[in-house]
């Protein structure tokens, strides 16, 4: 009985959400207990300098880390950007669902540069997309961290 109401649980899931979105969020879900799966998203997220969590909520955040961007060019002309900074930070949410554990993995990253103008508004931090390699990894990591752990994910 246990494993069919899993198997249910899992089957909706799985035909009600999806396994990234077009925010840059990876959705994934465990048959495994919401501590087991808090602890292994926290452990994965930890190089990433975590700078709150709350597990009764079930959120963890990073702090924004800056790094050297890739080289990208703007406007008609492709002009050399003011800079090459980017920073990015992570959100994590664990989501109980019965016998299963949701995890939701969040990048958000900007560019510093210039968008036109002489303005102050003109200069600062833009958004860009998240890097798909990241997400990637930290997926990854905590896909193997559960699987030590004896759970399965789908």
């Amino acid at each position: 009985m246990q494993a069919l109401r899993s198997s249910l649980a899992l089957f909706m899931v799985a035909l009600t959400g999806g396994c990234a979105t077009f925010s840059g969020s990876h959705e994934h879900y465990y048959v495994c207990s919401y501590d087991v799966v808090w602890d292994a998203t926290v452990e994965t997220l930890k190089p990433h300098s975590i700078t709150s969590q709350n597990k009764e909520k079930g959120i963890i955040e990073t702090a924004w880390i800056e790094m050297e961007g890739k080289e990208r060019t703007f406007g008609a002309f492709g002009r050399e950007g003011f800079g090459n900074r980017e920073r990015a930070r992570l959100t994590a949410t664990v989501n109980r669902l019965d016998d299963v554990a949701a995890v939701s993995v969040t990048e958000t990253r900007q560019r510093w540069h210039a968008k036109g103008g002489v303005t102050q508004q003109a200069t600062r931090w833009w958004p860009i997309d998240p890097s798909e390699e990241v997400m990637r990894d930290i997926s990854n990591r905590l896909n193997a961290k559960l699987a030590e752990k004896g759970c399965s994910s789908s």
